[in-house]
């Protein structure tokens, strides 16, 4: 068995001074009172506690000669105005990183600035912050919250916004937020405020759990940081929170071949020491060899725990009540079930009212009691992936095409739930072209298949890709079976080349040669298409064998020397523009698409040394069109001519005899 400990697991600079600073104090013989509990560890406020430390929710309740602590979150403006009106012996251990963001609100708020805060705002580093701002922030919880609150408020797009996270939020959801706020609020000054420790901490948590089969996260439940931590590792593991050694999950310990394990801001290294070693004992206990700690697989660890679940943690609750963030169950206890959003379902975007409605019968997973509050909360959502996992294992032996929610778009790929299970869909593997976007598969339903199991670590790797082109293939049969030269068809412009754009017609890609989209000469084809259009081309030649179709765009009607020969026979007057001079000559635009010459002999009704005398580029002349070679394409043109005729026009009027009123 291999266990391994994440680098950063357990107290965070903001947290080991806050901590030491109380220790600091007793030792002056100072009586101590702490804003709230230090931290989010019970055994470590209980051993405070035990020393005289007290928690107050106000500093009104603090006694005269005491020493007020106010821990890392940090608190209001109004709050340390009234410490400082009753003249209280104050140490301020407040974070510095969330001391930044004290400065950084209040002087958005001050010059007039919207301020848009990520984070629960029910924690008490938020309540502190919204203290800050002279006028309220809005305050959302993840991406979905975010786009609401975007979406009902417009005018967000062209104010200037300020934008800033909670020390502990997630780094992932937080990218979320980052590509929504991108395309909408275009004048958002955005301040990434998650502390480095987090950030360090999420990102060894989620790098561990995906090379373990078994994640432990230690630290308090009412912690903000360790409950990230608990979402990070179990999109990649089985992951079990704990707050002591006591709540080791023994089976699942003696099952594992790789054990990770990682802690939060608040834990101390003590208790992490007391898991550590209460796992040894575990392991040298149960006498397993290397070898039968590797037999221990997915599926005898996930017989343990469904014994286990079969008799105290798997319960069968009633939908009673609906919220926003959770429902209510009734489990036939005493104490009042909830499934919160996040564990109702594994889709981030889903809805509690479109998953649930009053009266619904559901298999649930405690997760944890509160005695003290009455509560029990539970998850469906670890339920389904369990049941999801044997359809997910099925799928892949049977290459079975399933059907899912795309609810993520990350890096290298997206992440689809079907069956309440998470399924991994790489980039290349994600469209039916790598220059496709994957923004445009967010929140769409698409069909997939199981290309890889890991059945240890329980991740899925799915195809979009391999179900597309089978698609495709019927698609393409079917063409085949009706295509002829000429006929038309309505396809998509799906990508652009120098020599031409190849065109989707519904199963099967052909291309239009850059000399058959304009009768004009052009340098690139996007002067005449681009990508997404749709457009109505003809075949001019097929090859099956190659499965090359070529494509026609540009209309015979639409042919200039058509339209020369119809609407400019030879003798004609017309207005063209010089578009180049030579040594012999002008040439001159006739119509879009055909030049003709002025020969320098038939520039003027006098000679002339060289073209320049009498034209330059861009002028607009009179001629009179003399003769036209449509089979080699060459028109010529005479000013010459036609002031001889405009002459000739002019004596015939003079000589003409005046008639008599």
């Amino acid at each position: 068995m291999k266990i391994q400990l994440a680098k950063s697991a357990g107290f965070c600079f903001g947290v080991d001074r806050a901590v030491q600073l109380v220790f600091q104090l007793l030792e002056q013989g100072k009586q101590v009172y702490t804003l709230g509990p230090i931290i989010h560890n019970p055994q470590l406020v209980s051993r405070l506690e035990q020393r005289g430390v007290q928690i107050v929710d106000d500093p009104d309740q603090v006694s005269q000669g005491g020493t007020l602590v106010i821990r890392s979150h940090g608190v209001a403006e109004s709050v340390l105005n009234r410490i400082r009106a009753r003249g209280l012996d104050c140490a301020d251990a407040t974070c510095p990183f969330v001391r930044k963001i004290h400065r950084i609100v209040s002087k958005a708020s001050q010059s007039g600035q919207t301020v848009l805060i990520a984070g629960d705002p029910r924690h008490p580093e938020i309540e502190g912050v919204v203290g800050y701002c002279s006028e309220p922030p809005y305050i959302f919880k993840n991406a979905p919250e975010l786009a609401d609150l975007l979406e009902k408020h417009p005018e967000f797009s062209s104010q200037d916004v300020c934008i800033i996270a909670q020390t502990t939020f997630s780094l992932e959801e937080w990218r979320n937020c980052l590509q929504i706020l991108k395309k909408v609020c275009t004048n958002a000054t955005v301040f990434d405020t998650i502390c480095n420790a987090t950030v360090q901490r999420q990102s060894e948590a989620s790098e561990l759990s995906q090379k373990s089969d078994l994640m432990l996260v230690i630290g308090g439940r009412h912690s903000s940081n360790t409950a990230k931590l608990q979402d990070v590792c179990a999109q990649n593991c089985i992951t079990y929170l704990i707050e002591k050694a006591e709540e080791l999950p023994l089976q699942a310990v003696k099952g594992a071949v790789s054990i990770g394990i990682t802690a939060g801001a608040s834990t101390p290294a003590s208790i992490i020491k007391e898991v550590l070693d209460t796992m040894t004992e575990i392991i040298e206990g149960a006498g397993l060899t290397e070898q039968e700690s590797a037999e221990s697989n997915f599926e005898e660890m996930l017989e343990e725990s469904l014994k286990s679940l079969n008799t105290d943690e798997k319960v069968r609750g009633v939908v009673v009540g609906i919220a926003p963030n959770e429902i209510y169950v009734d489990v036939g206890r005493k104490q009042a079930g909830f499934v919160p959003l996040s564990e109702l379902s594994a889709d981030p975007n889903a809805k509690a009212e479109d998953l649930v409605k009053i009266g619904d019968e559901l298999d649930l997973l405690i997760m944890r009691t509160n005695d003290q509050e009455g509560t029990i909360m539970l998850s469906k959502k670890r339920l389904d992936a369990v049941k999801g996992w044997e359809i997910i294992a099925e799928a892949e032996e049977n290459e079975t095409v399933l059907t899912g929610i795309v609810t993520e778009v990350i890096k290298g790929g997206v992440i689809a739930v079907t069956e309440g299970v998470r399924v991994f869909i790489p980039a290349s593997q994600a469209t039916a072209s790598r220059n496709d976007p994957l923004d445009a598969l967010l929140k769409q339903e698409v069909k997939f298949r199981i290309i890889e199991v890991n059945r240890q670590r329980r991740r899925a790797v799915g195809s979009i890709r391999s179900v597309l082109k089978d698609e495709r293939k019927l698609l393409a049969d079917k063409f085949w079976e009706t295509a002829e030269e000429g006929k038309e068809y309505t396809g998509v412009v799906k990508s652009l080349t120098a020599y031409g754009a190849f065109v989707d017609l519904g199963g099967i890609d052909g291309m239009v040669h850059i000399s058959e989209l304009s009768w004009n000469r052009i340098k690139h084809p996007s002067e005449v298409v681009n990508v997404g259009d749709t457009v109505t081309v003809y075949i001019k030649g097929l090859d099956q064998e190659k499965s090359k179709i070529s494509l026609g765009y540009k209309r015979s009607e639409d042919n200039p020397w058509e339209i020369l020969k119809r609407d400019y026979p030879v003798g004609t007057t017309a207005e063209v523009q010089v578009v180049g001079l030579t040594t012999f000559g002008a040439f001159a635009r006739i119509i879009p698409g055909i030049d003709g010459l002025i020969h320098i002999s038939q520039i003027a009704d006098h000679r002339i040394e060289k073209p320049q005398d009498a034209l330059k580029t861009g002028d607009k002349v009179t001629v009179k069109i003399t003769d036209i070679d449509f089979d080699k394409h060459r028109v010529s043109l005479s000013i010459r001519a036609y002031l001889e005729e405009q002459a000739a026009s002019g004596e015939e009027s003079a000589e003409a005899p005046a008639t008599e009123e």
